[in-house]
């Protein structure tokens, strides 16, 4: 019992051993940091989009598959539309009706338009007979009553034909939107990237709204790191920074692109400098989109690293040039490493 006791606490104290050599040896493979440049591991990330349908219906295909690098534009997804299509020409047929309805309300005008005017030339041959005493008084008021109404034909008949023509842009409006949901039943990608998830399958019905596919947009890519209040209250939207990832030994250039007006507790999944570092200011190092898009077929999200961000110096301090492991690599020499981004 003692011997199989002491075996057990020697090969807890060799783990220990192990493990605190382990600890020990990754602090030194840590470069130093000069001062002025303030450093945080975060990983690559990518902004998501949901690609989703504005209308309800049946998924008829799904085109892409999850990885598959796809360009704005592109389509990537389809949902029936035979109903919808049948709403067309009903909608359709309705317009033909309501032109059809335009031209009698047209003709309804000339009609009445001819009346008035044999109206108002009867009214003047009763005029003048009057005047000569060959016809009665009472004959031409029946002219002039038959004058009145042929005006109010007419009048009637023009806003028959205003209610017409506005019957045709109803029908018109009708088609335009039935149209307008056939043609969102064909779904684009809004920015190149790659297909993270396929949310749904052809077959499924899903509502509108409904999300087919989740989007990284690789015209975005970032990184997010966490600093304290001391640092965080010297960088500067713009300010160079670097990006040295885990996996290959290059170095990306990067901007500062956003700093958190308010702290937050440190991420469990970030490490930090100190146990006393709680409140952290959450800051986003963002690569240049020209860079992306040179190498946009090797990049790939989740790779982790640490960003390097020069701060603004101090008075009579200077701005620090970047350590040895951090300059720039050639342009060749990063486009032969990069395939691991």
């Amino acid at each position: 019992m003692a011997s199989g006791l002491k075996k057990s606490l020697g090969a807890i104290v060799a783990i220990i051993t192990i493990l605190v050599i382990w600890q020990l040896w990754q602090i030194m493979q840590i470069p130093a940091v000069p001062e002025g440049i303030a450093c945080g591991n975060g990983r690559i990330e990518a902004v998501q989009t949901d690609i989703s349908t504005k209308i309800s219906g049946r998924v008829e295909s799904i085109v892409v598959q999850e990885g598959d690098l796809v360009d704005a534009g592109q389509v990537v997804a389809t949902i029936e539309t035979n109903q919808l299509r049948a709403q067309l020409l009903r909608a359709q047929a309705d317009v033909a009706i309501a032109q059809s309805l335009v031209a009698s309300a047209q003709a309804t005008i000339a009609q009445t338009k001819a009346q008035q005017l044999l109206a108002e030339q009867e009214l003047a041959r009763s005029q003048e007979l009057v005047k000569k005493q060959l016809s009665s008084k009472e004959d031409y008021d029946t002219k002039v009553s038959q004058l009145t109404v042929a005006k109010a034909n007419v009048a009637a008949a023009q806003a028959t034909l205003v209610s017409k023509q506005r019957s045709v842009d109803a029908s018109k409006a009708n088609v335009t939107e039935v149209q307008t949901q056939i043609d969102d039943a064909t779904l684009f990608s809004p920015s190149k990237g790659r297909i993270l998830y396929r949310l749904a399958e052809p077959g499924e019905v899903i509502g509108s709204g409904g999300k087919v596919l989740t989007l990284l947009n690789l015209n975005d890519i970032y990184m997010e790191v966490f600093l304290p209040a001391t640092q965080v209250q010297r960088i500067s939207i713009g300010a160079p920074a670097r990006i040295k990832l885990d996996a290959v030994d290059i170095v990306i250039p990067a901007t500062v692109s956003f700093v958190s007006p308010e702290s937050q507790f440190t991420p469990k999944t970030v490490e930090t400098a100190s146990e006393r570092e709680k409140l952290m200011f959450r800051v986003k190092v963002r690569i240049p989109q020209a860079l992306v898009r040179d190498h946009i077929e090797m990049v790939k999200t989740g790779v982790r690293g640490v960003a390097y961000i020069q701060l603004t110096p101090l008075p009579n301090e200077t701005i620090p040039p970047w350590p040895s492991f951090l300059e720039k690599l050639p342009q060749e020499s990063l486009s032969k490493t990069t395939e691991t981004l």
